[in-house]
């Protein structure tokens, strides 16, 4: 493998990436319905039976047949099952819910209808029938869903309504964070030439936000800037991870070990440079776990914004496709305000959106080593190369990963 690289298109990287992960997308695997939220179905959501399984009352009232009067000859509730109305003026009591008994001919709500001294009822139908007919919704063996769906609470509400007790899914993709640099300070205010780590508490966190699980032991560092410690940190990574995410090193200075690392690995590149600002000097490679499967290197540039883009350009669209999902497409926003290009390079600029998500505001702060303008974004505008893009452009937007009930 080479470690010098012409960089790549920043569409094709993504591409290239999200292919590489559905091609190593893990076995189905079933689980109960609690373990499933997040996860991705394997298989397609097929209908067990017809929905609803049987006609069912949309309103409290009665089941009657013939012409009213009728008369009550019992009731039925949400769980029962009736015997059938088998006389004409005849009529049973019914909850909302119920199994509408045979030869019932109508439904009378209950508050539009009446009882006299006998006790039998009267009332007027409406004119369209009240209850849900079987298969109303879906026919047994009826495709509902397609493999490939993320798992939310309605789809699970789904998948009960069918009458699974488990389902179908994706393996969830282990990541593991390496830190290099031995300029890093773990904890204090930074001063005397030495940094703060700012990407150990950073990356973890939009790593599960992109849909991976990140435990306290897979995180390691500041790993010592040398080879061998940098190819054990490697392996110890890969024994535990699907995808080991490192920063810094991705270059070719004096004490960047990352590429004579992978190659002491017999590491492929899937993605080595791409041509995007800030960020161009991150990677992605592939390797072979312990268990002889794929595993996953992304290498992620030390600069914090610049890391940050790499994780949402090569590893989020990496995650997709290990969670068999599809590369989701990129909305498009309208900008308040010009944005410049960066020659032959797509430009990521940091921006807002407004309460509507639907308006791009550039943020400030937006140097490559700067977190400010980040803490306050929405995510990136997308600048292609040899472009720039004016106040009213519609242009696509690459959002941040984020959490259920996240703006925006």
């Amino acid at each position: 493998m080479s470690a010098q690289s012409m960089p790549i298109d920043w569409d094709k990287a993504r591409t290239l990436v999200y292919e590489a992960g559905r091609a190593a997308a893990g076995p189905a695997e079933s689980v109960p319905l609690s373990a499933a939220d997040g996860r991705t179905l394997a298989e397609p959501l097929v209908a067990l039976t017809d929905l609803p399984a049987f006609p069912t009352s949309s309103i409290d009232g009665w089941a009657v047949r013939g012409s009213a009067p009728w008369r009550p000859v019992g009731r039925v509730l949400a769980g029962g099952t009736p015997r059938p109305l088998a006389e004409d003026g005849t009529c049973v009591e019914i909850a909302t819910g119920a199994m509408v008994p045979q030869g019932a001919e109508a439904l009378v709500r209950v508050e539009e209808s009446t009882r006299d001294a006998e006790g039998l009822v009267a009332g007027t139908p409406r004119p369209q029938p009240e209850w849900r007919l079987p298969g109303e919704e879906a026919r047994r063996g009826e495709e509902l869903l397609p493999a490939g769906t993320p798992v939310d609470p309605a789809v699970l509400g789904m998948a009960a309504t069918c009458g699974y007790d488990t389902v179908p899914v994706r393996p969830t993709p282990r990541a593991a964070l390496l830190v290099f640099g031995d300029e890093l300070l773990t904890s204090g205010p930074p001063g005397e030439g030495r940094v703060r780590d700012s990407l150990s508490p950073l990356v973890p966190a939009w790593l599960r936000r992109a849909g991976a699980t990140v435990d306290p032991g897979a995180i390691q560092g500041p790993v010592r800037d040398t080879l061998d410690a940098h190819v054990e940190a490697i392996r110890h990574g890969l024994s535990v991870a699907d995808v080991v995410c490192t920063t810094g090193g991705t270059m070719h200075g004096p004490v960047d070990h990352l590429h004579p690392a992978l190659a002491a690995l017999g590491a492929e590149y899937v993605v080595n440079t791409v041509a995007v600002r800030p960020g161009f000097p991150m990677l992605l490679a592939r390797l072979t776990g312990p268990d002889g499967r794929p595993r996953f290197l992304a290498g992620l540039p030390g600069n914090p914004q610049s890391a940050v883009i790499a994780l949402v350009s090569l590893v989020a669209p990496l995650l997709a496709g290990l969670h068999g999902r599809e590369l989701p497409a990129l909305p498009r926003v309208e900008l308040t305000a010009d944005v410049p290009g960066r020659g032959g390079f797509t430009h990521l600029a940091l921006a807002v959106l407004d309460a509507d998500g639907r308006r791009a505001t550039a943020v400030g702060h937006a140097g490559s080593a700067m977190l400010r303008g980040l803490a306050r974004a929405h995510g990136f505008v997308v600048v292609r190369p040899e472009q720039r893009a004016a106040a009213g452009d519609l242009v696509p937007f690459l959002p941040l990963p984020l959490s259920p009930g996240e703006r925006p």
